[in-house]
């Protein structure tokens, strides 16, 4: 069905890929992953013939249909249900011609038009565009809003609506998560399943790519390489070959080191020149093995807190909307160091609005907001992306708007700061205007960060970023010693930060009981609210004494869970020291002058130690683990 054939593609003087050869067959879902830069999306271009091979040969089979997703939606009055309507383009000609068949009073053409319009299901077309735009989050009344109304982000969801409507026998989704709330990407999946068509599709998010693709191409370093299976397959498979290839790398620099030590001893003897020249063009000949690189190019972490105040915010029965119309009612919500929040909900629910009411940016209709004296608040939402000033620089907007202590460090402190997401070398001086939408995310990340905050609100904060910067992201929040509220379509990252789930719905915010799993379930079943979950309509007043005693027994779960709480932080605080010695132990062991004759005395000392240590280690996990249970019994408790 499509094919390439020993193709090269080059951006200006670089070649992005060179040599690649692949070929699908119908009814395949393939994954197409990669760094940034490495050629994604030009691999689309060329299969669209946006872009031709400078060698090589690009294979589509003859007739064969491919949508793709439009890069801009144009200014439009019409409904965006006419808009999706477009994208069935077959659709759209017989009733280009029928309007004129009707137009010149041709009867017997309009009836045979009428046939074909039946042929292809024609009726019920607009009931399949509303579908669609149901499953991406548009309700009843917004498939009638003119498309000029809707956002950047609500225009994406268009567009991809429109590609979903093509009767296409390719499609390809660049980045088709983005913008999407998660149960437009568990609707999205089902989809995307479902068709019978050859999908190529681009995408940063795991969990995405494991339940909808079944082959995995991969762009890295120049090369086009296929996978079998997911992308969890594809991380295995890929690490057991850089591991062979790090083998191979490793035996063959002992060889060149062997071969050159012999032709530095003998090249100046008369009677082994000969065998040392020899030696020499053997090494020319050899076909060098490159060193394995899988390091991520992001490094950072999460610098503790000044001040770790318990709480450090509460909600009491609060209540928020818009222009007087209520969209939350009734949130009671504590947060304190260590809480790890995911925020669950259908689009439009409220959870945007929630963490803005707990930002501080969205006024109450009712109840209160306690923020602690020392709250410092770390809130990320795209809309920040464009209020970065185009004009400045990484550095520049470091030193206006970061941290107090890293805006008066030095520039090489400063440098190496912003090296860690992504900004190295002369990138800290380049202007953020022609920046991606992932770099820019990468520094509005990197500015709340140097402010340290102690509680992190982060409205889809992987929307741009990829698969390297979303773990980077996720390893980092996980030794975060603040507290997170985090809404994310990235199932990955909620798996690996969040430990408590609530679901925002009818106009309330509740612990949900489940896994993420358990809500993806939900969000499929008939039923408009979980079990647990209030309706809509609004509570009954409580009675004074009711409302006293609710109150009473939260502050003594809060007083009675704070001592098993700072047990485990301290559990943990001390895990991470020891670990840090173990360590430090261990580069110490592996320095060969340490085991010098000399040396012998502290060589025994500092293996006496490593013992000890390791015991202690040991009495530490298990004192951790002990605590942690209690914890969680104590939670569970209520």
């Amino acid at each position: 069905m499509l094919s390439l054939k020993n193709v090269t593609l080059r951006r200006g003087p670089r070649a992005l890929f060179e040599g690649a050869t692949l070929t699908l067959f119908a009814g395949e879902k393939v994954g197409v992953v990669g760094p940034n830069g490495a050629g994604k999306s030009s691999l689309f271009a060329l299969l669209r013939g946006e872009l031709g091979a400078d060698a090589g040969e690009v294979g589509v089979q003859s007739g064969y249909v491919l949508a793709s997703v439009l890069q801009e939606v144009a200014p439009d009055p019409r409904p965006a249900v006419e808009f999706v309507l477009d994208g069935d383009r077959a659709l759209r000609a017989v009733e280009a011609e029928l309007a004129a068949a009707e137009a010149a009073h041709d009867g017997a053409r309009v009836g045979a038009l009428h046939a074909r319009l039946l042929a292809l299901d024609g009726y019920a077309a607009r009931s399949r565009a509303a579908r669609l735009l149901a499953g991406l989050g548009f309700d009843a009344a917004a498939i009638e809003r003119p498309v000029a109304e809707y956002s950047g982000g609500w225009q994406r969801r268009l567009a991809l609506a429109q590609a979903l409507m093509a009767r296409s026998d390719i499609l390809l989704l660049d980045e088709p998560t983005n913008h999407l709330d998660l149960d437009a990407v568990l609707w999205l999946e089902d989809w995307l399943r479902a068709y019978p068509g050859t999908l190529l599709v681009i995408a940063h998010d795991r969990e995405f790519l494991d339940r909808v693709v079944t082959r995995i191409v991969s762009i890295e370093g120049g090369r086009v390489a296929a996978y079998a299976g997911n992308y969890s397959d594809f991380e295995l498979q890929r690490a057991q070959q850089l591991a062979q290839q790090q083998s191979a790398f490793e035996r063959q620099q002992r060889e060149i080191r062997h071969v050159l030590d012999f032709v530095e001893r003998f090249r100046a003897k008369a009677s082994k020149a000969r065998q040392a020249q020899s030696r020499l063009k053997q090494l020319e000949r050899m076909e060098r093995i490159a060193p394995a690189h899988v390091d991520s190019p992001f490094a950072f972490s999460f610098v503790a807190p000044a001040r770790l105040p318990r709480p450090l915010l509460v909600l009491e029965d609060a209540a928020a909307g818009y222009d007087g119309r209520p969209v939350l009612g009734g949130v009671r919500l504590s947060l304190a160091p260590g809480d790890r929040v995911a925020l669950l909900g259908r689009n439009g629910a409220g959870k945007s609005t929630l963490t803005r009411v707990l930002a501080g940016l969205q006024p109450l209709q009712g109840g209160t907001r306690t923020a602690a004296q020392e709250l410092a608040i770390g809130y990320f939402a795209q809309h920040q992306l464009e209020q970065l000033d185009p004009r400045a620089t990484p550095l520049e907007h470091l030193r206006a708007e970061g941290g107090a202590a890293l805006a008066r460090a030095g520039e090489q402190e400063q440098r190496s700061f912003l090296g860690g997401f992504g900004f190295g070398g002369e990138r800290v001086f380049e202007r953020v205007a022609p920046f991606s939408g992932g770099e820019k995310a990468r520094l509005v990340l990197a500015l709340i960060v140097s402010r340290r905050p102690n509680l992190l609100l982060l409205d889809e904060p992987t929307n741009h970023l990829d698969l390297e910067m979303r773990h980077a992201l996720g390893m980092a929040l996980q030794d975060y010693a603040g507290a997170i509220v985090l809404v994310s379509h990235d199932r990955y990252l909620l798996r690996l930060v969040a430990d408590q789930l609530w679901l925002v719905a009818g106009g309330r915010a509740e612990p949900f009981d489940g896994d993420l799993d358990d809500y993806a379930a939900w969000l499929r079943s008939p039923r408009p609210e979980p079990e647990g979950a209030r309706a809509a309509a609004p509570a009954a007043p409580r009675g004074a004494l009711a409302e006293r005693e609710r109150k009473r027994r939260e502050a003594e779960q809060r007083q009675r869970i704070a001592p098993l709480r700072a047990e485990v932080e301290r559990r943990e605080r001390e895990l991470e020291r020891l670990a840090a010695e173990q360590r430090t132990l261990e580069e110490r062991l592996g320095e060969p002058a340490l085991h010098a004759p000399a040396a012998r005395a502290e060589l025994v000392a500092l293996l006496a130690r490593q013992g000890t240590v390791k015991r202690l280690v040991a009495e530490a996990e298990e004192a951790w683990l002990s605590a942690s249970e209690a914890l969680e019994a104590a939670r569970a408790a209520g």
